[in-house]
């Protein structure tokens, strides 16, 4: 499963042009966020807030102030507002530079940086990395336009493409799974060595928050992030797998399968001859998630079963041990992470953690606020104004008594 790092070497680097208009931003944090924030009003009731960290960290979320509203009739029902967002959201033009990055094990992942901020940033300027989900990239328009938000606040942006995802090479028989935390380590421990004087914080999206928060969990103390944000993480992924194919869902179970088939295929020779429980037929033609992670996904991490697989790769497990500021961000609709996976009673526990779950939203959708009903989600003010109230202050954790000098008991951040 998860292996610990030690080092890693760029592969290569080349110019990304997914688009061809550049992204020219201010260099310098927004005026609102020059200064600490004043105690908000409480939060709207159309939301449901808990957390151990709530009291820390909910008068820097002014927009919780403000009821929810959902755009009128896509949010009618949670499946039109997903699918909607999938296939109608604007995706915003950026230019990207390419790094392939070499990991330990002869593979490869992809980091796409904005073109020039290698340029016009300091050196000490805030690092976030972006972790799109299930086969996603730097092309995703949700990716995007967190991407075009953190850059107009001063930010240095790196978009996470894992293996075989965003067009990122794929070198060896493995992909990436839920379970694998080995390439989330390697990408962090090359993006702190470059920005040695920046803080870093991540903010990752369904199996992208998954990976994120296990990486968190398994870190604990000697985790380097700052902060870090989960949005539609489907946390206990038995949970999601059960209600992943139900009904509608169906559709959603399709659709992912499909592109996992089609990433599969483009590299199937690497799979040629492997012998083992692999069962390289029925992951490529796979019906189904459950289907392919069986044929390939689950042998190829060690795992007995997909049972198996899913319960000890979810990052529900996780939240008890995260030392690091964390806000979740859910929906109660969303149709891919149910509202009853959540780890409510884990997240209320934890001094670092504080929960948001709006009560439309649909899986990445989030289709509410001023940009609606093409702009960016609702929640990316959000997580702008929660890591920028990290970045600019001191953010103190309860101190305890068996370990007071840890990063639990005094957490420091300093522009």
């Amino acid at each position: 499963m998860a292996r610990s790092l030690v080092g890693s070497l760029p592969l290569f680097s080349l110019p990304y042009n997914k688009n061809s208009i550049s992204l020219i931003t201010p260099l310098h944090l927004s005026s609102s966020a020059a200064a600490m924030p004043a105690a908000s009003a409480a939060a709207h009731p159309s939301f449901e807030i808990l957390g151990g960290a709530r009291d820390r960290f909910l008068p820097a979320l002014s927009h919780l102030s403000r009821p929810y509203r959902p755009f009128p009739l896509l949010a009618a029902n949670r499946h039109v507002e997903t699918i909607f967002a999938a296939f109608f959201r604007s995706v915003p033009d950026v230019r990207l530079r390419r790094e392939c990055l070499r990991t330990q094990d002869g593979g490869a992942v992809a980091l796409d940086w904005v073109s020039g901020d290698a340029r016009r940033l300091p050196p000490d300027s805030p690092l976030l990395i972006l972790l799109p989900g299930l086969t996603g990239g730097s092309e995703d328009a949700y990716v995007r336009h967190m991407l075009v938000r953190a850059r107009s606040n001063g930010w240095r942006v790196v978009v996470f493409n894992s293996r075989g995802c965003g067009d990122s090479p794929v070198t060896t028989p493995q992909f990436y799974s839920a379970s694998f935390l080995g390439d989330m380590r390697e990408v962090v421990s090359h993006v702190t060595g470059r920005y040695p004087d920046a803080n870093v914080y991540a903010a990752g999206w369904s199996l992208g928050a998954n990976i994120l928060v296990r990486y968190l969990g398994q870190e604990s103390h000697n985790c380097p992030l700052s902060g870090a944000v989960s949005l539609c993480n489907p946390f206990n992924l038995v949970v999601a797998d059960e209600d992943f194919r139900k009904g509608f869902n169906n559709i959603y179970d399709k659709a992912l399968t499909k592109a996992l088939c089609k990433i599969f295929k483009k590299h199937a020779l690497l799979f040629e001859d492997i012998g083992g429980e692999f069962n390289i037929p029925q992951a490529a033609n796979a019906k189904s998630v459950r289907e392919f992670d069986d044929g390939l996904t689950r042998v190829s991490f060690g795992f007995m079963s997909v049972d198996d697989y899913y319960s000890n790769s979810s990052s529900s497990d996780s939240i008890k041990h995260v030392k690091t500021p964390l806000l979740c961000i859910q929906a109660a609709n969303d149709p891919i992470a149910p509202n009853r996976g959540i780890p409510r009673e884990d997240i209320k526990e934890n001094p670092n953690c504080l929960l948001i779950v709006t009560p439309k939203g649909g899986h990445l959708g989030w289709v509410a606020g001023e940009a609606a009903p093409r702009g960016a989600p609702w929640t990316d003010p959000l997580v702008i104004d929660f890591i920028q109230y990290l970045e600019r202050g001191a953010v103190k954790a309860p101190e305890t008594s068996t370990n007071p000098g840890s990063k639990e008991a005094l957490y420091h951040l300093e522009v």
